[in-house]
């Protein structure tokens, strides 16, 4: 790498981490970083995937204080725990879907769901009319439903992951009676989750980059860091409003990558 591409590599990464940690789509930025430095789209799709991952952690202690109020006042620490083999299970599925199958019928399904994902946040309090308030849901349904969207989110996540805090955001949010920097403090759970399981299969069976994940993990963690903590300073309706611009913007961008 010469000094124009670390740089470019560091800012991407920075911002990636950012983004993450407050809506998701982060991978939107590094992952065209990593082609511009020469890489192929899977080389760069699984670098772009085990460099993220620091970022993710570094989100989960900026939203320590949100978690442990989720923990404690909506789902429970046993539920939340309970959480953690659905996602492993889940993105160690979509990771081996990555490395066994084509991406090109995929890449062409991804920007639906995103959209979807937007549009499910953007109307969420209709919806949850239709489908019923978290709050009147039975405990069991409850669980149940959580444990289908974190399955269905962290397959995804494994497979590519683009947007996926905006997926996670808007399904975990029609079945917890949350706010939205609770909700988005679980997301960064089950993203960190979901990268963990990513670095271990795409390190052992993946074409990765590693000096393009040295440059670019370390200031996602900043990034990280950074943008857990503007998240929960942020009014629910701001964050939601943000959230749903962006997942609208990466959408449109994967929908016309997809047809290009």
């Amino acid at each position: 790498m010469n000094l124009p591409d670390i740089v470019l590599l560091a800012v991407a990464g920075l911002a990636a981490g950012t983004v993450n940690a407050i809506a998701g789509g982060g991978s939107l930025i590094t992952f065209p970083a990593l082609i511009a430095t020469g890489l192929g789209s899977v080389p760069a799709n699984v670098t772009n995937s085990v460099s993220v991952f620091p970022g993710y952690a570094a989100s989960v202690y900026g939203s320590r204080t949100d978690l442990a109020d989720l923990a404690r006042d909506h789902t429970g620490k046993r539920t939340l725990l309970g959480l953690v083999p659905t996602s492993v299970i889940a993105a160690g599925l979509g990771c081996a879907l990555l490395l066994a199958t084509p991406q090109e019928a995929f890449d062409l399904v991804v920007p639906f769901l995103v959209l979807g994902a937007a549009g499910v946040l953007a109307f969420q309090d209709r919806l949850r009319r239709l489908v019923g308030h978290p709050r009147h849901l039975s405990p069991r349904r409850r669980v149940l439903s959580l444990h289908a969207m974190v399955f269905v989110g962290s397959l995804y996540g494994g497979y590519f992951g683009a947007a996926l805090g905006v997926m996670l955001v808007a399904a975990l949010g029609l079945v917890l009676d949350a706010s939205m920097a609770r909700v988005s403090a679980l997301k960064n759970v089950i993203s960190a989750l979901g990268g963990l399981v990513t670095v271990v299969a795409f390190g052992l069976f993946g074409p990765v980059d590693w000096a393009d994940v040295a440059v670019v993990a370390p200031a996602a963690i900043v990034g990280g860091y950074v943008g857990a903590r503007v998240a929960r300073r942020l009014p629910g309706a701001v964050l939601k409003g943000l959230i749903v611009a962006f997942g609208v913007t990466v959408g449109l961008i994967l929908l016309y990558r997809a047809l290009s």
